[in-house]
């Protein structure tokens, strides 16, 4: 830095000591001192002037008198942006605290999404609380413990900030899990120890063999790190002693061509492991990460993991995208950093523009932390970086939403499969579309991305909102009818006057609570045509002769039918409020309609004609054990246009069975057809559809 730029900093941590002059940490020291280790760590970065003047501040906002227009005056527009940004939200109310979390979380990787600095000086706090942790209690450390684990180490891992990382996650493990911790740390010490002298056979015999060949380097071993020796023993269920005692190398030389000269080099002085090179150098991972991995057989059958990458490639792995502040001079955060980072921001203002809650934005967020990746084409020979996991929706979503949204089937690697098939390297992918597709709520069982799951989730919110307010509509007029009037007939005036006393903020919410089952359509009409507390006109809908009102059976999530007696088309049904939920459709003699059901929230329904859908509904057949006999009935099934949707079967006794069959079926019309055919089957003693 310039004299004038370290005259600054200066001039900041004179502000930060006096605003924080009274406060101290719970270890007893000056609170400054806090602030002043983030800068350092920020300054061992090499992290540029204003991120190391926010870091000094970066608590001023939350923890003192001191605003963000104080800032902005003393410091400029950047620095204020900064420390905002790393702020937590004090001045709102939460319901819980892990409410508060998600909400700051959120804040922050908004920030971070127009200032990547953000982040990096929010990992840096989280080093420094993590290096001081000892003074906590034993619950709010192994809570402050997971929530490094599952979120701030991974988001150090996504930037590719490796040597961040690597401490992060050793301090949250040994806070989190103390005595796994100590057990690890231990037998990799004894293994280092029990293994020096092929440590050293090994590294000498690489140094000799790559002078001889001319090639300049630096290399030497590495150290396991003991949270990601815990995580393969957890994810893979072994023990310690089942573990592979692999010793690790690192070679750093000057070039990309030298790269692939030492790759050689090594193998043919040991032999490689086959399917373990990898080359994230041609392919580099998703957060920039650039080297060659291989494995080698070295003597005595031990493993050796070798590394090999250029100088500023080992610079981007310990650093990741702090590293663009050495290499380069960005007019802002978002300016230059490596392509896979800037991506998943842009998918963080795609996110969260989608989600409801922040709590969805922190849980969908987590599930693209995910430290491993899958490498898979385009037609067009594209390469798209996907979490392990990933499935061809998540595959369809990356690649554009309208595509997600309109995928209906997919070809991989030129052969047609199911949308749910995860994805493996090196498959090319090829999505199918429809024009009149939409997202299937079954898609959120098995999507692996947020982006993914966004989209979907956003999709049938408005979806809902849409049908829900169609069918609110339909139901106040089918009140309102009754008292000679509709909702086109009232003023607008009444309409705000009562909205305003319900306290609720638009007519649309009110539609939505009405088919939601939140407030009754009776008592609207009544307020709306000035009726409250009235009684209803003679001959009114509710008398036995009244119409009931129609449905199409194509009315969505606001509209459930019942899976007790399962009403299709030409049943005599009736729905029953569910408040939240919407309306349960019931066929009339159903004896769950009858249980404990307040007749006041019933609603006479009948379906409107020609309806073309499929319709799930439940038959018992019970038949003679004989061989083929299932397959029989299904095969008459099919004859007739159905489809079984599920089969259960119940053993009565050596001689019979009764199977549980949910087909769909047009209509009553339909179901009789299919049943008559299977009660010509010999081997069929009985035939009934379930009723409750």
């Amino acid at each position: 830095m310039s004299t004038e730029q370290v005259r600054e900093v200066y001039r900041a941590y004179l502000f930060s000591a006096e605003v924080h002059q009274n406060q101290s940490r719970l270890t007893g020291e000056p609170y400054i001192y806090h602030p002043l280790a983030v800068a350092r760590i920020l300054a061992g970065m090499r992290m540029d002037q204003a991120c190391i003047i926010a870091a000094i501040l970066h608590d001023v906002i939350e923890d003192t008198e001191a605003t963000k227009e104080i800032l902005q005056v003393q410091f400029g527009d950047e620095v204020a942006e900064l420390v905002d940004g790393v702020s937590k939200l004090t001045l709102m109310d939460f319901r819980s605290r892990a409410e508060a979390q998600a909400a700051n979380f959120r804040k922050m990787m908004l920030a971070v999404a127009k200032d990547i600095r953000v982040i990096i000086i929010k990992l840096a706090d989280r080093l420094h609380n993590m290096r001081t942790l000892g003074v906590m209690r034993p619950e709010k450390k192994r809570r402050i413990a997971k929530e490094t684990l599952e979120i701030y180490a991974p988001i150090a891992n996504r930037f590719g900030i490796n040597s961040m990382r690597q401490e992060l996650e050793a301090l949250g493990f040994k806070a989190h899990w103390p005595r796994r911790y100590a057990v690890i740390k231990e037998h990799i010490r004894r293994n280092r120890g029990n293994r020096k002298e092929i440590l050293s056979h090994i590294e000498h015999a690489l140094r000799l063999r790559l002078q001889q060949e001319g090639i300049e380097n630096e290399s030497y071993g590495r150290e396991k790190n003991p949270y990601s020796v815990y995580r393969k023993m957890r994810d893979k269920h072994l023990s310690l002693s089942e573990l592979a005692d692999v010793l690790a190398f690192r070679i750093i030389v000057d070039s990309v061509d030298t790269c692939y000269r030492v790759l050689g080099v090594v193998h043919n002085l040991y032999k490689p492991k086959p399917g373990s090179f990898k080359d994230y150098i041609a392919i580099p991972k998703a957060n920039g990460y650039q080297s060659l991995h291989s494995i080698l057989i070295g003597p005595s059958g031990f493993p050796i993991e070798i590394q090999i990458r250029t100088r500023e490639m080992h610079q981007l792995a310990e650093c990741g995208i702090a590293a663009h502040w050495i290499y380069k001079t960005p007019r802002n955060g978002r300016d230059t950093l490596p392509r896979g980072a800037s991506e998943w921001l842009s998918s963080l203002l795609e996110l969260q523009s989608g989600v409801g809650d922040s709590m969805e934005f922190l849980e969908n967020v987590k599930i693209d932390l995910f430290p491993d990746e899958v490498y898979v084409f385009t037609p067009q020979g594209d390469i798209l970086v996907l979490p392990r996991g990933a499935t061809v929706i998540d595959f369809a979503y990356a690649v554009h939403s309208r595509v997600g949204d309109s995928c209906v089937a997919a070809r991989i690697d030129r052969r047609l499969t199911p949308l749910r098939t995860r994805l493996h390297n090196g498959q090319t992918v090829e999505i199918i579309t429809s024009e009149g597709a939409v997202p299937n709520p079954a898609w959120l069982n098995f999507v692996a991305t947020s982006k993914a799951r966004g989209y979907i989730r956003a999709y049938l919110k408005n979806i809902k909102q849409q049908e829900a307010m169609d069918l609110g509509r339909r139901l106040l007029d089918k009140e309102m009818r009754a008292y000679g009037s509709c909702l086109e007939q009232i003023s607008i005036g009444v309409i705000e006057q009562a909205l305003a006393e319900w306290k609720i903020d638009s007519l649309d919410s009110l539609l939505v609570d009405i088919a939601l089952g939140n407030r009754m359509p009776l008592l609207v009409a009544q307020r709306l045509t000035g009726q409250a507390g009235g009684t209803l006109p003679e001959g009114s809908y509710r008398d036995h002769n009244s119409d009931p009102l129609v449905i199409r059976g194509t009315e969505g999530v606001v509209v459930n039918y019942a899976r007790c007696c399962r009403p299709i088309p030409g049943d005599a049904i009736t729905a029953v409020f569910n408040p939240g939920k919407g309306m349960v459709v019931h066929r009339q003699e159903c004896p769950n309609l009858h249980e404990g059901k307040v007749r006041e929230s019933w609603l006479e329904l009948d379906w409107e004609a020609g309806i073309d859908n499929d319709f799930p509904t439940e038959i018992r057949v019970a038949v003679g054990n004989q061989r083929g006999v299932l397959a029989t009935v299904a095969a008459s099934i099919a004859e007739l246009g159905s489809n079984i949707e599920n089969v259960a079967i119940e053993e009565r006794d050596g001689l019979t069975s009764t199977l549980i069959l949910i087909i769909e079926v047009k209509n009553r019309k339909h179901l009789a057809n299919i049943m008559r055919r299977i009660r010509t089957i010999p081997d069929v003693i009985r035939i009934s559809r379930t009723l409750g």
